[in-house]
């Protein structure tokens, strides 16, 4: 199958490298399109990927198009190439665009909507897939397929995606903002700093795989590390003072 990218942001750029660094794909097999001419050169030099001159020329070339502009750009985008997309699989990961809005946008085309996020780049990333779609049985198995190669795949009810959303797409930010406190704390007390950072980076993904593994509720394995008048249990408490609960709820709250 041949896939193309309109668009190659941030986002757009670690599912290309994440399905080329797995074996999913090679990357002659991967075509792409983006205003900034630089930023694709780079991809090409580096994963061997196919240039387009325009996104017509993308979406002639590819069986499955990865729709990843802006979302104030994405119906000029889709008027240019509607009628190229006919026949074609068409996987958006435009934030704000979801089943109801392709389904005016592009009437009889094969689409699905998904949010993905960065971590894809390692092959550690969230997919969150809309459970209605127009994709056919075998259509929707490879999009699955795709993603799996490079995390994991949620299918989700529609009018979950904005709360699935907030939690796996704008969450590894402040994943790495407490990364950068917990290091900061760290350093306060005399750690070096790239010692600290690799030593809250890794017991960050401990305690998640922890969570994964063990299925057993976070707040058991919090109970479990908390001594009755322990050190930890007094970080606890000065995380609670300085609600550290709330501002993440918020967070994602606000994230929407």
């Amino acid at each position: 199958m041949k896939v193309g990218f309109i668009g190659m942001g941030n986002m757009a750029g670690a599912i290309c490298q994440g399905i080329i660094k797995s074996g999913f794909i090679k990357g002659e097999d991967v075509y792409s399109f983006d205003i900034d001419s630089l930023k694709l050169e780079n991809m090409q030099s580096t994963y061997g990927i196919q240039l387009c001159q325009d996104e017509n020329d993308l979406v002639r070339k590819s069986e499955v198009v990865i729709m990843a502009v802006k979302p104030n750009i994405i119906e000029s985008v889709i008027e240019k190439v509607k009628d190229d997309l006919q026949g074609k699989t068409v996987i958006s990961i435009v934030a704000g665009y979801s089943h109801e809005k392709y389904e005016q946008l592009l009437p009889g085309c094969h689409h699905l909507t998904v949010m993905p996020n960065t971590p894809a780049h390692v092959l550690q990333g969230m997919t969150l897939f809309e459970k209605d779609n127009t994709l056919d049985e075998q259509e929707l198995a490879y999009a699955k397929s795709l993603f799996e190669s490079i995390g994991e795949v949620c299918v989700i009810d529609n009018y979950q995606m904005v709360a699935g959303g907030a939690l796996t797409g704008c969450g590894p930010a402040f994943v790495y903002m407490f990364i950068e406190a917990l290091a900061d704390g760290a350093v306060l007390n005399g750690l070096p700093r790239d010692r600290a950072y690799q030593l809250a980076s890794q017991m960050v993904l401990g305690a998640a795989q922890m969570v994964k593994e063990t299925q057993l509720h976070p707040g058991i394995l919090k109970d479990q590390v908390c001594s009755p008048g322990g050190i930890t249990i007094k970080g606890v408490k000065a995380l609670e003072e300085n609600n550290f609960r709330n501002a993440v709820i918020e967070a994602i709250n606000q994230s929407k």
